[in-house]
């Protein structure tokens, strides 16, 4: 299965170390991960299943594949900027938020209109998205979901 990991692009030290072991958690699972492609959260999902021997793919806002970080296996060059964020949520079968603002939120809101079930962690609180407290119950829903 393939699961985007959403999540801002400056976060705290916290939240990398949350993220990386959502990354770990999904390559152990075996599942893909998708995000955004560059910094923050989507660099320390990326890097956890790297270190999981997982496959990653990154679906950049910006138009040069060079830009992804360096654990993204796939890089996917849109040209979009923000436009790019429905494509995140749309190319995996389900979604795991991780912190984040405004980007975030609109990817969640993405999420929903592709119908992929959403676990939170540490994210925005709204209806529709689970609150998870570990990677591992977020990896769990939504294996349970999909």
């Amino acid at each position: 299965m393939r699961v985007s990991i959403i999540g801002g692009g400056t976060v705290t030290e916290e939240k990398i170390d949350v993220a990386a072991e959502t990354g770990r958690s999904l390559a152990r699972r075996g599942h893909t991960v998708v995000c955004g492609g560059l910094g923050g959260v989507m660099e320390a999902a990326c890097r956890g299943a790297k270190e999981a021997d997982g496959r990653t793919v990154g679906i950049l806002p910006t138009d040069r594949r060079a830009d992804a970080n360096e654990y993204v296996d796939v890089a996917v060059a849109t040209g979009l900027g923000h436009a790019r964020n429905a494509l995140v949520p749309m190319n995996g079968d389900a979604v795991i938020a991780i912190g984040g603002s405004g980007g975030t939120l609109s990817e969640i809101g993405f999420s929903f209109v592709y119908d992929r079930p959403v676990a939170g962690l540490g994210t925005h609180d709204v209806p529709g998205v689970e609150a998870c407290e570990t990677p591992e119950e977020a990896v769990e829903y939504v294996e349970r979901e999909v």
